[in-house]
């Protein structure tokens, strides 16, 4: 009889946990240990048959930056608009950022308040609240949020994908399976529009951070509002809302073209500022902060 060691014996059960792992481990969590993006394929094969281009599909997906974005879209699904700490704009703090913000930027904002008629403190408020005048852009990809949510129309990798945040989620399978066949739809269309976007302004897709819900720049804007909404402020033939001058402008525009005009009343505002962000704590928030401004 062979009398083994403890350490031996903790060798041994390590290589056999080893050599069974792979049968307990998901779709998802395969191909990630794999280093592969094989959770992409179905979207891919979308893509290319809505009329991407099929080699430039495949490039973006073997970026070693490009990958299945679990932690950040998780977070998308447990985020409640309620929770979120909107007093912090309308301190004395952020309020005397946000004066020197309309001073550094005025001639961009009285030349956003000529055009389209939205006071500049409304404009200052919505890039306070929204990004904090310019300093938090987000810090997932905006590729691969948009990509991860959109790749949750397919049954295994949405299967792979419920057993990681199940634990934290706060909702059930079914309202879960309700909160997907909504959101990923309109990923895949946000995400249309943003390879749409940056095939039309030359940028790297792979190169552009976000929030959690794939919004970009100072103004944050999602992809799908771009084309209708955002504006070259600084007249440089670009649109990029990481611009100060192409930020204030496009959040001008959005605004004006909601409804909002020099003469516009309170109930009218909130309306309007509402469909920016569909929350009321944040149209609050906003109206507060212009008002604080306006002192």
């Amino acid at each position: 009889m062979i009398l083994l060691r403890k350490k031996h014996v903790r060798y041994i059960f390590a290589f056999i946990f080893l050599l069974i792992i792979p049968f307990f481990s998901t779709p998802l969590a395969t191909a990630q240990a794999k280093g592969g993006n094989a959770q992409f394929d179905p979207l891919k094969k979308m893509l290319i048959a809505d009329g991407f281009d099929e080699k430039m599909i495949n490039d973006i997906y073997t970026n070693r930056n490009v990958y299945f974005e679990t932690k950040g879209v998780s977070l998308f699904v447990v985020h409640r608009e309620a929770k979120l700490n909107y007093d912090q704009f309308t301190s004395k703090k952020s309020i005397n950022r946000a004066r020197r913000y309309m001073k550094k930027y005025k001639p961009e904002l009285e030349k956003a308040e000529k055009d389209y008629g939205v006071d500049k403190e409304v404009v200052t408020a919505i890039i306070l609240v929204e990004t904090q005048l310019g300093t938090r852009l987000g810090r997932p990809l905006v590729l691969n949020t948009l990509s991860t949510m959109s790749a949750l129309a397919d049954p295994v990798v949405r299967d792979a994908f419920w057993l990681r945040i199940k634990s934290s989620a706060r909702l059930n399978r079914k309202e879960f399976e309700k909160w997907v066949n909504r959101k990923s739809k309109w990923a895949y269309v946000e995400l249309k529009a943003f390879l749409k976007y940056t095939i039309r302004e030359e940028i790297d897709p792979t190169d552009i951070f976000g929030s959690y819900a794939g919004a970009i720049g100072i103004s944050q804007f999602m992809p799908s509002n771009i084309s209708s909404f955002a504006k070259d402020g600084d007249n440089d033939g670009r649109i990029d809302l990481f611009n100060h001058a192409d930020a204030i402008m496009s959040v001008a525009y959005y605004l004006k073209h909601y409804g909002w005009h020099p003469k516009i009343g309170t109930k009218r505002a909130r309306k309007v500022i509402f469909h920016y962000n569909h929350s009321e704590y944040y149209v609050k928030a906003v109206l507060k902060i212009v008002n604080l401004l306006k002192v």
